[in-house]
């Protein structure tokens, strides 16, 4: 399995509402339920009025488009990093996942998937 890691930093931040996200931006992910709106995108787009942030996330795209009968992929990534203590913020979307970790674990999650048969590309 090839992955691409994304060259840009990322945060993970919650919000009042939509009104001061771009919603152009790339990549944009957005969760919201009865109790929170979620927003992870790049760091530098992250308006000043958020409730909480969180930043230094990278992000380890699986390329490709991913059947949904697939099953484990999320499993087994999250299991490897976990294993050398490394957590993870998963995003799924309708085409691929991808794999959030902190920016000073990067390296560390890319030797540990590479070392188990994945293709990273830096």
């Amino acid at each position: 399995m090839r992955l691409l890691t994304l060259s840009e930093p990322l945060s993970v931040y919650q919000v009042h509402d939509l009104s001061h996200i771009d919603l152009k931006q790339k990549p944009l992910f957005i969760s919201q339920t009865e109790d929170e709106l979620s927003i992870v995108s790049a760091s530098k787009t992250v308006p000043k009025d958020t409730l909480k942030r969180e930043d230094e996330w990278r992000a380890l795209k699986i390329e490709g488009v991913l059947d949904f009968s697939l099953v484990g992929i999320l499993a087994t990534i999250s299991s490897l990093l976990a294993a050398k203590n490394i957590s993870i913020f998963a995003i799924s979307t309708y085409n691929t996942d991808y794999i959030l970790v902190k920016a000073d674990t990067l390296v560390e999650a890319i030797n540990i998937l590479e070392a188990n048969d994945y293709t990273v590309e830096k």
